[in-house]
């Protein structure tokens, strides 16, 4: 498509959303663009919320993204795409009448998980959106009792890093035997050992067996034999891409919404896709898959709207050298690259497990990955090394186009 076509809607008025539509307008879209977002919010910093906002630093209205470009565009907050029709171009957004697109991009994320056997009580919440953060800071004021953090991934982790800083007693039970696994073993070993400094029960290979709601809090019988009356429980437990309004469409829609190795969503046209519901082949030979990175969103989003724009035959493949990082107790944990926590991996600098570090994983016998603690420098010694040496076998992974054409 080109800047001519007069309308683009972009599902999803989250991180890689709203990056999509900046790269729009920064390569001289000119038609009509259209916002949607289930929430009533404008684009808003989600990893903040359990951080800064929940510790106090940050309020609501300072999480909001400014655009680093005029959009022009119609905001539709508050309501949910419900369904696609490719053929007549036509989407569904709340219960109005179908809205015509020339390009559509979706980007609507994942929704938190619960797990099945949670009660529907209003002290058990996810911490996904604002509205979740806002539920639970009004928790944590009116309750001085345990906050019990189910799960033990990125989230619940930095969960209970927060609320361990400003002095709450925190319960963090896991099904797995790690803390962060994609982190890698001697990461999550590592920041085990910062939660349990730092005060943090941590239970790991542990499940809720019963749920005892009551009015003096909510009662948890643990699999380990532990019984803990909280004030709050926060089910971190992932999420579910969000792709139920496609269904029908045509869409593989299995894990997330399949993506050609350009960000073009298999089987429709003129339709891109970015961010946590995208699955797409990162890896040439590897089978496609879901990348929920911040740093993803941003890049995904930019490369979509600039192959939305260009069209099928000149679009680039989106092979990125992913980048994430995690923050607990300060401490910062970074990773590059293709990490196999279980893959074979040797220490490169210092000690990781006890300190400031860089772990590499390889692959092949050639280096593949690296995780850092509190290492940004080791970080940037190794990040060359490791684009020359998955360029050399057949991809195309580099660092991101800069924010400005």
């Amino acid at each position: 498509m080109s800047g001519r076509r007069e309308r683009v809607v972009v599902a999803g008025a989250g991180l890689a959303g709203l990056r999509a539509a900046e790269r729009l307008r920064e390569l001289g879209f000119t038609g009509e663009l259209v916002m949607v977002g289930v929430e009533k919010h404008r684009p808003y910093h989600r990893p903040a919320l359990s951080k800064q906002f929940l510790a106090g630093d940050l309020r609501g209205r300072d999480l909001t993204f400014a655009s680093y470009v005029e959009l022009d565009a119609v905001w539709r907050l508050g309501e949910a795409v419900r369904r696609l029709d490719p053929r007549r171009r036509l989407v569904q957004i709340g219960r109005g009448k179908p809205l015509r697109y020339d390009g559509l991009v979706i980007a609507t994320g994942v929704r938190t998980r619960r797990t099945a056997d949670a009660p529907r009580d209003a002290r058990v919440l996810t911490l996904r959106t604002l509205d979740d953060a806002e539920k639970l800071q009004r928790l944590l004021r009116a309750d001085d009792r345990p906050c019990v953090i189910i799960g033990g991934g990125f989230t619940g982790s930095e969960l209970a890093s927060t609320l361990a800083e400003q002095g709450r007693d925190v319960v963090l039970a896991s099904r797995s035997g790690k803390l962060v696994s994609a982190l890698g073993p001697e990461s999550g070993d590592a920041v085990r050992r910062l939660h349990e400094d730092h005060g943090v029960r941590v239970w790991l290979d542990t499940t809720v067996r019963h749920w005892v709601p009551g009015d003096g809090g909510i009662g948890l019988y643990f699999t380990n034999g532990q019984f803990v009356v909280a004030g709050s429980v926060v089910l971190a437990v992932g999420g579910e891409p969000d792709t139920a309004w496609l269904t029908g469409s045509g869409a593989d829609i299995s894990e997330g919404v399949l993506c050609e190795r350009t960000c073009h969503v298999s089987g429709l046209a003129d339709v891109v896709a970015a961010g946590d519901v995208a699955r797409w082949p990162v890896r040439p030979g590897y089978p496609p898959r879901r990348v929920e990175h911040w740093l993803n969103a941003v890049e995904m989003g930019r490369a979509a709207a600039r192959n939305l724009l260009s069209g099928r035959p000149a679009a680039i493949p989106f092979e990125p050298l992913p980048r994430f990082w995690s923050e607990h107790y300060g401490e910062r944990f970074q990773a590059v690259g293709f990490v196999d926590p279980g893959g074979p991996r040797i220490s490169l600098e210092g000690d990781l497990a006890n300190g400031p570090g860089v772990l590499g994983y390889f692959e092949h016998g050639e280096l593949a990955g690296v995780v850092a603690r509190e290492n940004p420098r080791g970080v940037l010694r190794w990040t060359p090394k490791l684009n020359h040496r998955l360029a050399r076998r057949g991809g195309r992974h580099r660092l991101p186009e800069p924010l400005t054409a």
